[in-house]
């Protein structure tokens, strides 16, 4: 995998320190304050599949049951 989680934090702090740069103004501020919602946006959707994805590996090693519970059980 070539991105992880730990590049998120990274991009996430990043987009943070540019909004906490006091010689940003206007226009500027304005631009980096939608790039910074963007980010948070797009964050958000992979945090909550990492989730998804930690979750399906619990029940895999729990139950072995991960292909049964998203409907991709092998046909026979």
């Amino acid at each position: 995998m070539k991105n992880k989680l730990t590049d998120l934090n990274n991009h996430l702090f990043v987009a943070l320190e540019r909004l906490n740069d006091e010689d940003i103004k206007g226009e500027h501020l304005n631009a980096e304050i939608q790039r910074s919602r963007a980010i948070a946006g797009v964050a958000k959707n992979i945090v909550q599949n990492a989730a998804l994805v930690l979750e399906a590996e619990k029940l895999k090693r729990d139950t072995g049951a991960v292909a049964e519970v998203f409907g991709l059980e092998q046909k026979a």
